[in-house]
Protein backbone atom coordinates (compact mmCIF):
# COMPACT_ATOMS: atom_id res chain seq x y z
CA UNK A 1 0.00 0.00 0.00
CA UNK A 2 1.44 3.36 -1.06
CA UNK A 3 1.01 6.76 0.53
CA UNK A 4 0.78 9.67 -1.90
CA UNK A 5 1.43 13.21 -0.66
CA UNK A 6 0.67 16.16 -2.92
CA UNK A 7 2.52 19.43 -2.47
CA UNK A 8 5.28 17.40 -0.86
CA UNK A 9 7.96 20.10 -0.96
CA UNK A 10 5.69 22.79 0.45
CA UNK A 11 5.81 24.16 3.98
CA UNK A 12 3.37 21.53 5.28
CA UNK A 13 4.13 18.72 2.85
CA UNK A 14 7.79 18.40 3.73
CA UNK A 15 6.86 17.88 7.40
CA UNK A 16 4.37 15.20 6.37
CA UNK A 17 6.94 13.31 4.30
CA UNK A 18 9.48 13.51 7.13
CA UNK A 19 6.88 12.08 9.49
CA UNK A 20 5.94 9.30 7.10
CA UNK A 21 9.59 8.30 6.72
CA UNK A 22 9.60 7.52 10.44
CA UNK A 23 6.60 5.21 10.00
CA UNK A 24 6.78 3.50 6.60
CA UNK A 25 9.51 2.47 4.13
CA UNK A 26 10.57 5.24 1.75
CA UNK A 27 9.69 3.16 -1.30
CA UNK A 28 6.05 3.19 -0.21
CA UNK A 29 5.85 6.99 -0.32
CA UNK A 30 5.10 8.99 -3.46
CA UNK A 31 5.86 12.71 -3.31
CA UNK A 32 3.90 14.80 -5.79
CA UNK A 33 5.92 17.91 -6.64
CA UNK A 34 6.15 20.58 -9.33
CA UNK A 35 9.92 20.96 -9.28
CA UNK A 36 12.13 17.87 -9.50
CA UNK A 37 15.26 19.77 -8.48
CA UNK A 38 13.60 21.08 -5.34
CA UNK A 39 12.54 17.52 -4.49
CA UNK A 40 16.02 16.03 -4.93
CA UNK A 41 16.52 15.60 -1.15
CA UNK A 42 13.38 13.43 -1.03
CA UNK A 43 14.55 11.31 -3.94
CA UNK A 44 17.88 10.86 -2.15
CA UNK A 45 15.98 9.32 0.75
CA UNK A 46 14.33 6.79 -1.56
CA UNK A 47 10.98 8.55 -1.92
CA UNK A 48 9.38 8.20 -5.36
CA UNK A 49 8.67 11.44 -7.18
CA UNK A 50 5.80 12.32 -9.51
CA UNK A 51 5.98 15.69 -11.24
CA UNK A 52 2.53 17.22 -11.44
CA UNK A 53 0.64 20.49 -11.20
CA UNK A 54 -2.88 20.81 -9.78
CA UNK A 55 -3.71 23.17 -12.62
CA UNK A 56 -2.61 20.70 -15.32
CA UNK A 57 -4.79 17.59 -14.97
CA UNK A 58 -2.82 15.65 -17.59
CA UNK A 59 0.18 15.65 -15.27
CA UNK A 60 -1.86 13.54 -12.85
CA UNK A 61 -2.06 10.65 -15.31
CA UNK A 62 -0.58 7.48 -13.85
CA UNK A 63 -0.14 9.03 -10.42
CA UNK A 64 -2.59 7.00 -8.35
CA UNK A 65 -3.12 3.25 -7.99
CA UNK A 66 -5.82 1.13 -6.36
CA UNK A 67 -5.61 1.19 -2.59
CA UNK A 68 -3.39 4.27 -2.33
CA UNK A 69 -3.72 6.47 0.70
CA UNK A 70 -3.70 10.05 -0.54
CA UNK A 71 -3.10 13.35 1.21
CA UNK A 72 -4.40 16.26 -0.82
CA UNK A 73 -2.73 19.35 0.59
CA UNK A 74 -4.80 22.35 -0.47
CA UNK A 75 -3.27 24.68 -3.01
CA UNK A 76 -1.62 27.77 -1.57
CA UNK A 77 -2.39 30.14 -4.45
CA UNK A 78 -5.56 31.72 -3.13
CA UNK A 79 -5.97 33.84 -6.26
CA UNK A 80 -6.32 30.72 -8.47
CA UNK A 81 -9.32 28.43 -9.05
CA UNK A 82 -8.35 26.07 -6.30
CA UNK A 83 -11.62 24.14 -6.36
CA UNK A 84 -11.02 23.11 -9.97
CA UNK A 85 -7.44 22.19 -9.13
CA UNK A 86 -8.47 20.08 -6.14
CA UNK A 87 -11.28 18.46 -8.12
CA UNK A 88 -8.79 17.26 -10.74
CA UNK A 89 -6.81 15.46 -8.04
CA UNK A 90 -9.91 13.99 -6.41
CA UNK A 91 -11.26 12.69 -9.71
CA UNK A 92 -7.92 11.10 -10.58
CA UNK A 93 -7.78 9.40 -7.17
CA UNK A 94 -11.35 8.14 -7.57
CA UNK A 95 -10.70 6.78 -11.06
CA UNK A 96 -7.74 4.81 -9.74
CA UNK A 97 -9.65 3.39 -6.77
CA UNK A 98 -7.69 5.09 -3.99
CA UNK A 99 -8.27 3.57 -0.59
CA UNK A 100 -8.35 6.83 1.38
CA UNK A 101 -8.35 10.53 0.57
CA UNK A 102 -7.36 12.98 3.29
CA UNK A 103 -7.76 16.70 2.61
CA UNK A 104 -6.30 19.66 4.51
CA UNK A 105 -9.25 21.99 4.92
CA UNK A 106 -10.24 25.02 6.99
CA UNK A 107 -12.18 25.21 10.27
CA UNK A 108 -15.84 24.44 9.75
CA UNK A 109 -16.95 27.64 11.48
CA UNK A 110 -14.73 29.97 9.45
CA UNK A 111 -16.86 32.31 7.32
CA UNK A 112 -14.01 34.31 5.76
CA UNK A 113 -13.75 34.11 1.99
CA UNK A 114 -10.56 32.09 2.40
CA UNK A 115 -12.70 29.16 3.57
CA UNK A 116 -14.99 29.14 0.53
CA UNK A 117 -12.63 27.05 -1.60
CA UNK A 118 -12.18 24.59 1.25
CA UNK A 119 -15.90 24.16 1.86
CA UNK A 120 -16.48 23.66 -1.86
CA UNK A 121 -13.66 21.12 -2.05
CA UNK A 122 -15.08 19.22 0.91
CA UNK A 123 -18.33 18.88 -1.04
CA UNK A 124 -16.41 17.37 -3.97
CA UNK A 125 -14.65 14.96 -1.61
CA UNK A 126 -17.92 13.79 -0.09
CA UNK A 127 -19.58 13.40 -3.47
CA UNK A 128 -16.66 11.34 -4.79
CA UNK A 129 -17.65 8.37 -2.68
CA UNK A 130 -14.02 7.80 -1.64
CA UNK A 131 -13.26 6.94 1.97
CA UNK A 132 -12.18 10.31 3.32
CA UNK A 133 -10.67 12.24 6.21
CA UNK A 134 -11.21 15.99 6.44
CA UNK A 135 -8.40 17.66 8.38
CA UNK A 136 -9.81 21.08 9.21
CA UNK A 137 -6.64 22.90 10.22
CA UNK A 138 -6.78 26.08 12.27
CA UNK A 139 -4.23 28.83 11.59
CA UNK A 140 -0.51 28.02 11.47
CA UNK A 141 1.66 29.73 14.09
CA UNK A 142 4.23 30.31 11.35
CA UNK A 143 1.77 32.63 9.61
CA UNK A 144 2.80 35.07 12.30
CA UNK A 145 6.27 34.05 13.43
CA UNK A 146 7.63 34.13 9.88
CA UNK A 147 6.88 37.87 9.95
CA UNK A 148 8.92 38.56 13.09
CA UNK A 149 11.58 40.53 11.25
CA UNK A 150 8.95 43.05 10.19
CA UNK A 151 7.45 43.13 13.69
CA UNK A 152 10.85 43.84 15.23
CA UNK A 153 11.63 46.47 12.61
CA UNK A 154 8.45 48.43 13.33
CA UNK A 155 8.09 47.58 17.01
CA UNK A 156 4.51 46.47 16.58
CA UNK A 157 2.22 43.56 15.84
CA UNK A 158 -0.39 44.95 13.46
CA UNK A 159 -3.70 43.16 12.90
CA UNK A 160 -7.35 43.84 12.21
CA UNK A 161 -8.53 41.19 14.65
CA UNK A 162 -9.43 43.39 17.62
CA UNK A 163 -9.50 41.31 20.79
CA UNK A 164 -9.90 38.07 18.87
CA UNK A 165 -7.92 34.98 19.77
CA UNK A 166 -6.20 32.33 17.66
CA UNK A 167 -5.81 28.66 18.62
CA UNK A 168 -2.85 28.16 16.33
CA UNK A 169 -0.45 25.25 16.11
CA UNK A 170 2.70 24.64 14.11
CA UNK A 171 2.87 23.09 10.68
CA UNK A 172 4.73 20.19 12.28
CA UNK A 173 1.77 19.63 14.61
CA UNK A 174 -0.73 19.54 11.76
CA UNK A 175 1.61 17.36 9.70
CA UNK A 176 1.77 14.87 12.56
CA UNK A 177 -2.03 14.66 12.44
CA UNK A 178 -1.92 13.91 8.72
CA UNK A 179 0.68 11.20 9.29
CA UNK A 180 -1.48 9.68 12.02
CA UNK A 181 -4.49 9.25 9.75
CA UNK A 182 -2.43 8.11 6.77
CA UNK A 183 -0.66 5.39 8.74
CA UNK A 184 -3.41 4.48 11.22
CA UNK A 185 -6.64 2.54 11.00
CA UNK A 186 -10.27 3.40 11.63
CA UNK A 187 -10.20 7.02 10.52
CA UNK A 188 -12.28 6.59 7.36
CA UNK A 189 -15.14 9.05 6.83
CA UNK A 190 -14.12 11.29 9.72
CA UNK A 191 -13.88 15.06 10.08
CA UNK A 192 -11.38 16.52 12.52
CA UNK A 193 -11.52 20.11 13.81
CA UNK A 194 -7.84 20.63 14.57
CA UNK A 195 -6.40 23.48 16.60
CA UNK A 196 -3.79 24.33 19.19
CA UNK A 197 -4.36 23.59 22.85
CA UNK A 198 -4.42 27.28 23.81
CA UNK A 199 -5.89 30.33 22.10
CA UNK A 200 -3.85 33.51 22.34
CA UNK A 201 -4.60 37.17 21.71
CA UNK A 202 -2.48 39.61 19.76
CA UNK A 203 -1.61 41.73 22.80
CA UNK A 204 -0.33 38.55 24.47
CA UNK A 205 1.60 37.68 21.34
CA UNK A 206 3.25 41.11 21.27
CA UNK A 207 4.12 40.79 24.96
CA UNK A 208 5.70 37.38 24.33
CA UNK A 209 7.87 38.78 21.55
CA UNK A 210 8.87 41.63 23.86
CA UNK A 211 9.82 39.18 26.61
CA UNK A 212 11.93 36.99 24.38
CA UNK A 213 13.52 39.65 22.21
CA UNK A 214 14.16 42.21 24.92
CA UNK A 215 12.56 44.88 22.75
CA UNK A 216 9.32 46.75 23.35
CA UNK A 217 6.67 45.45 20.96
CA UNK A 218 3.11 46.76 21.05
CA UNK A 219 -0.10 45.45 19.59
CA UNK A 220 -1.52 47.96 17.14
CA UNK A 221 -5.10 47.10 16.14
CA UNK A 222 -6.27 48.63 12.87
CA UNK A 223 -9.36 48.44 10.68
CA UNK A 224 -9.59 45.78 7.97
CA UNK A 225 -9.27 48.48 5.33
CA UNK A 226 -6.10 49.87 6.85
CA UNK A 227 -4.67 46.39 7.28
CA UNK A 228 -5.37 45.50 3.64
CA UNK A 229 -3.63 48.73 2.64
CA UNK A 230 -0.58 47.81 4.71
CA UNK A 231 -0.42 44.40 3.03
CA UNK A 232 -0.69 45.83 -0.46
CA UNK A 233 1.97 48.36 0.45
CA UNK A 234 4.19 45.42 1.37
CA UNK A 235 3.71 44.00 -2.10
CA UNK A 236 0.77 41.62 -1.82
CA UNK A 237 -1.84 41.67 -4.60
CA UNK A 238 -5.00 43.53 -3.63
CA UNK A 239 -7.13 40.38 -3.79
CA UNK A 240 -4.82 38.43 -1.49
CA UNK A 241 -4.60 41.36 0.93
CA UNK A 242 -8.39 41.57 1.08
CA UNK A 243 -8.64 37.84 1.81
CA UNK A 244 -6.15 38.08 4.69
CA UNK A 245 -7.86 41.14 6.15
CA UNK A 246 -11.13 39.22 5.98
CA UNK A 247 -9.56 36.41 8.00
CA UNK A 248 -8.70 38.94 10.70
CA UNK A 249 -12.35 39.97 10.80
CA UNK A 250 -13.26 36.33 11.41
CA UNK A 251 -10.64 36.10 14.15
CA UNK A 252 -12.24 39.13 15.78
CA UNK A 253 -15.53 37.22 15.76
CA UNK A 254 -13.92 34.29 17.59
CA UNK A 255 -13.96 31.90 14.65
CA UNK A 256 -10.37 30.68 15.13
CA UNK A 257 -10.44 30.48 18.92
CA UNK A 258 -11.77 26.93 19.30
CA UNK A 259 -9.64 24.63 21.45
CA UNK A 260 -11.30 21.26 20.92
CA UNK A 261 -8.24 19.23 21.87
CA UNK A 262 -8.68 17.01 18.80
CA UNK A 263 -5.23 17.79 17.43
CA UNK A 264 -3.43 16.87 20.64
CA UNK A 265 -5.45 13.66 20.95
CA UNK A 266 -4.73 12.69 17.36
CA UNK A 267 -0.97 13.24 17.60
CA UNK A 268 -0.67 11.89 21.14
CA UNK A 269 1.05 14.93 22.65
CA UNK A 270 0.37 18.58 23.48
CA UNK A 271 0.51 21.02 20.60
CA UNK A 272 3.42 23.44 20.32
CA UNK A 273 2.87 26.66 22.32
CA UNK A 274 3.17 29.88 20.34
CA UNK A 275 5.94 30.94 22.73
CA UNK A 276 8.04 28.04 21.42
CA UNK A 277 7.34 29.15 17.85
CA UNK A 278 8.47 32.66 18.71
CA UNK A 279 11.67 31.28 20.25
CA UNK A 280 12.41 29.19 17.16
CA UNK A 281 11.81 32.15 14.85
CA UNK A 282 14.08 34.45 16.88
CA UNK A 283 16.85 31.88 16.67
CA UNK A 284 16.49 32.00 12.90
Amino acid sequence: MRTVVTGATGNLGRHVVDGLLEKVPADQIVAVVRNRKKAAPLAAKGVALHIADYGKPRTLNGLFAAGDRVLLISGSEVDKDRVAQHTAVIEAAKAAGAGLLAYTSAPGGLTAALADDHHATEKVVLESGLPYVLLRNNWYSENYTEQLATVLEHGAVVAAAGEGRVASATRADYAAAAVAVLTGEGYENTTFELSGDTAWGFAEYAAEISRQSGRQIEYRPVTPEVYAGILTGAGLPEGVAAILADVDVSIGKGQLADTSGELARLIGRPTTPVADSVAAALKG
